[in-house]
């Protein structure tokens, strides 16, 4: 039996590890903690994501207009407002 860090009662506890330093908690103070920290917290261990380098956009780069344009014809005649 050992004292819980939180209530301070005698009883059989866990122990836990929090931010490096460990405590015993008993099973009727690690439950109602356990549920207000679900869905919080971080990874313990990210994945890292490489993104590829970025590109230069140069002269080289520029797309080209293909050979074959297609001709637009017009009137020619200008429209007066």
């Amino acid at each position: 039996m050992t004292v819980c860090d939180l209530c301070g009662k005698a009883s059989e506890c866990l122990q836990k590890e929090i931010e490096g330093r460990e405590y015993d908690i008993c099973s009727e103070c690690w439950n109602p903690l356990a549920q207000r920290l679900k869905g919080k917290g971080r990874v313990k261990n990210p994945a890292t994501i490489f993104l590829p380098p970025p590109r230069r956009i140069g002269e080289d780069d520029e797309p080209t207009p293909p050979d074959n344009l297609p001709k637009i014809w017009g009137t020619g005649a200008i429209l007066k407002q």
